[in-house]
């Protein structure tokens, strides 16, 4: 749920970015409330002096200010900071390890490939970079071969429960269509998605991009 009050945390967030879909799909599934400061990326929002001094200096969102002043930039480290303590983040370490295995994996070789050649094609930007984004999309390919592999023996990414690794991967997977990687060879993956969208507290689909961030047709 959100606010528009001044309740902490508060999540810096663009609508459309899966990354900041990852952070308030776990809020949500935490039940945590929370204020919700849109940031209009695209209008520069996220490089003025103060945002770039005191929120993230990178520039980028999600940014989480869990309380007053302190500040925490990089969505998969905002899902480790806000799991701890609860069943979403295993006790045990070789498992809370194969929960950072799979959000490495996803920062790795699914968002760069996958995220972009989503952000390319649906904001008009694809046919600057042909080649690239044949590139992207068959490396995004690759990734959810491996993942497919994975989930055939497993119904969850760690263990028989959710963790904050199948939010991580979920974000951008379930958008691959978005990026020209139809899910269909996926079985596995399929299911795995049906299970994760039943779980209680499941948010709707991504907000659009709005016009400022599209490139104009030729």
């Amino acid at each position: 749920m959100t606010h528009t009050s001044t309740t902490f945390p508060r999540l810096y967030d663009h609508a459309p970015s899966a990354n900041g879909y990852k952070v308030r799909l776990l809020l949500s599934w935490l039940g945590k409330p929370y204020t919700l400061v849109p940031v209009d990326i695209f209008a520069g929002e996220s490089h003025t002096e103060d945002f770039l001094r005191h929120k993230n200096p990178d520039g980028r969102i999600p940014v989480l200010e869990p309380e007053a002043g302190r500040f925490l930039a990089e969505s998969n480290a905002i899902l480790l900071y806000l799991a701890e303590g609860t069943p979403l983040l295993p006790t045990d370490a070789f498992e809370r390890a194969q929960v950072y295995q799979w959000l490495f994996f996803e920062q790795n070789t699914v968002e760069p490939n996958v995220g972009t050649a989503r952000f390319w094609k649906l904001t008009g930007r694809a046919r600057f970079h042909p080649e690239a984004l044949a590139l992207r999309v068959e490396s995004g390919r690759r990734a959810l071969t491996t993942l497919e592999r994975h989930l055939q023996d497993h119904t969850f990414l760690v263990g028989e429960r959710p963790t904050v690794a199948d939010i991580g991967l979920q974000a951008y997977v379930h958008v691959a269509p978005d990026a020209g990687i139809p899910l269909e060879p996926f079985p596995s993956i399929n299911a795995w998605l049906a299970r994760v969208k039943a779980l209680p507290g499941h948010i709707g689909p991504l907000a659009p991009y709005a016009p400022n961030a599209m490139v104009p047709p030729p």
